[in-house]
């Protein structure tokens, strides 16, 4: 790499080493029992809120009711982003004049969209209307965020009380990660982009003449709003097609470090107001650690794969090298602005999270590159994750080891006091299963049927990476695809989006189960026979479970797919 690309990645761990556990700390405080930075200001709308809601702050939930909340809220939310798409062509600023959104592309944006996803089967510039940008798309932007924050906390409230019943109240998280996480830093950042170069207004397209004397339409658009909120809650999609390869989203070699940024800050500050609220920040240390660990070989794998380029090119005798006339490396489905470098950084960040955003054509990536993405994601985004899915993703495989660890020294698994027993270890299986379930699944189907295969661009390994790569994003909330991939076809918009909906909610039941059941157990003193979690050793344990499940349930595919890929060069 540059000089300036490791000082653009020393900025980034520099800027991650001190905001995450200041805003650690926050976030504990705001979700914790105790009062929070903001109450004399924040509580009284909070209240006028969660008054017009009609509920009841001091009520906390059992599990079950948090649950049925938390699907009543999206199922509602569904409906009501479907009809906005539908009816936009009556509403006012649809500068474009885009009309109603076909069907079968509302309600697959819909569903992406709630479930945290934001897959696009369409360009944004000319198929949304302002209003629909804004009024459905950013909003869910931050409620879907919102939710998988409220999940998060509530599994942490699970393992931190004892012999009680409730979990909290899914209304009142929701209302409090909004309005004291979620906005402020979202409008923050909104700002700082307007002012970097993304844009930001209402305007309609603007009608310019190039210097070959052709006419073109320039599109406008409240862009740098959406795209803070999309980078900060792990959003992903854009608000065009190119997405953060546009230039109107990301012109710059700052706007793009502030991406990266964005998009990592709040699940792995999650980690370290996990480590405050359970009352053990080594805790929180070690699940920060093996997040560290698995997306720091991902960045290195990546970068290292775009910097070497294609060995083709060089039996050609083609120099791919970094110099004084060239950017080097892949640049295939590259931006020069940000060079092969760039989007080693970033497309690892994107696919480690349940993000979804790209500065690089991942199609374009080199096999390995690629494959990286892929097993980002198949690692079910837990490093660090998604805006909460992240921790309680990785706190399940935290129980997974605890539970190796506890066959290992031959007693009962525990984790901060809690036994793991049979009816955790059960949820937790449900959990590991179900995304690959639908992931290897339909990708099997689509790989042998004409309905699967009349979408695909490129035959071979490759044809079927673009298969598996799509079911993957879907099943884990991603939302980045392979770009040779067509999916407007009524098979992929319908299974697509059910990939969407399990890799969502058939995940948050067993994880809101898990918290119901361990919040009514009577914590444990450590004993001489309990297995320490706070040491380095955990951590290795930790890393060990996650890559080795994983690469359990994936890699027969994986040979399929980038491997053969990659040894065919």
């Amino acid at each position: 790499m540059s000089a300036a690309n490791w000082a653009q990645l020393a900025l980034l761990i520099a800027a991650l080493a001190i905001a995450c556990p200041l805003l650690g700390r926050y976030l504990a405080a705001v979700f914790g029992d105790g009062p929070a930075p903001g109450d004399r200001w924040i509580c009284t709308a909070e209240r006028v809120v969660l008054r017009a809601m009609r509920v009841d702050p001091e009520r906390e939930q059992r599990w079950n009711a948090y649950a049925l909340s938390v699907l009543a809220f999206s199922l509602t939310s569904v409906l009501g982003l479907y009809l906005l798409q539908r009816i936009q062509g009556l509403l006012p600023l649809d500068n474009g004049g885009h009309g109603a959104v076909a069907p079968s592309v509302a309600w697959n944006t819909a569903v992406s969209f709630v479930t945290n996803t934001n897959w696009q089967s369409y360009s944004g510039e000319s198929t949304m209307s302002h209003l629909t940008q804004m009024a459905g798309l950013a909003v869910q932007n931050f409620v879907s965020a919102g939710v998988g924050l409220c999940v998060a906390v509530a599994l942490i409230r699970g393992l931190s009380r004892a012999r009680v019943d409730t979990i909290g109240n899914f209304w009142v998280d929701l209302v409090r990660g909004t309005f004291r996480v979620l906005l402020p830093i979202a409008t923050a950042a909104a700002l700082v982009m307007s002012a970097a170069g993304v844009i930001q207004n209402l305007g309609g397209g603007t009608t310019v003449t190039t210097l070959e004397g052709a006419r073109q339409v320039i599109p406008g658009g409240p862009v740098a709003s959406q795209e803070a909120i999309k980078q900060l809650g792990t959003n992903g999609g854009g608000f065009f097609n190119a997405n953060s390869m546009h230039p109107f989203e990301n012109p710059n070699g700052f706007t793009n470090l502030l991406q990266i940024f964005l998009l990592l800050l709040i699940p792995f500050a999650l980690t370290f107001a996990f480590g405050r609220m359970v009352g053990d920040r080594k805790q929180g240390y070690v699940v920060a650690a093996a997040m560290v660990i698995l997306l720091g070989v991902g960045v290195g794998l990546t970068t290292w794969a775009e910097l070497d380029g294609s060995p083709k090119l060089d039996g050609l005798g083609v120099t791919q090298d970094h110099g004084s006339t060239q950017a080097g490396g892949n640049l295939e489905g590259k931006e020069l602005r940000f060079g092969a470098a760039g989007c080693g950084i970033y497309a690892p960040a994107t696919t480690a999270t349940s993000t979804g955003a790209v500065n690089c054509a991942h199609d374009s990536l080199t096999p390995v590159g690629g494959g990286v993405a892929m097993f980002n994601m198949m690692l079910g985004e837990v490093a660090p994750g998604g805006v909460g899915a992240g921790l309680y993703g990785m706190l399940i495989f935290v129980l997974t080891a605890v539970f190796i660890a506890g066959l290992m020294v031959g007693r009962t698994p525990e984790y901060l006091g809690k036994r793991i027993q049979a009816g955790e270890i059960k949820l937790v299986v449900l959990y590991i299963l179900f995304v690959p379930l639908v992931v290897l699944g339909f990708a099997a189907v689509a790989a042998v049927t004409g309905s699967g295969l009349s979408g695909r661009l490129n035959p071979g390994p490759h044809g079927l990476s673009e298969i598996v790569y799509a079911y993957t994003s879907a099943g884990n909330n991603n939302g980045s695809a392979f770009g040779g991939l067509t999916v407007t076809s009524t098979w992929y918009q319908t299974t697509l989006g059910l990939s969407m909906l399990v890799g969502r909610f058939f995940l948050i039941i067993p994880a809101l189960a898990i918290s119901g059941s361990l919040v009514r157990k009577q914590k444990i003193p450590p004993s001489a026979g309990t297995f320490p979690t706070g040491t380095p050793l955990f951590t290795g344990l930790l890393v060990g479970v996650v890559v080795i499940v994983v690469g359990l349930t994936y890699f027969p595919i994986l040979a399929l797919g980038p491997i053969v890929e990659q040894l065919g060069l």
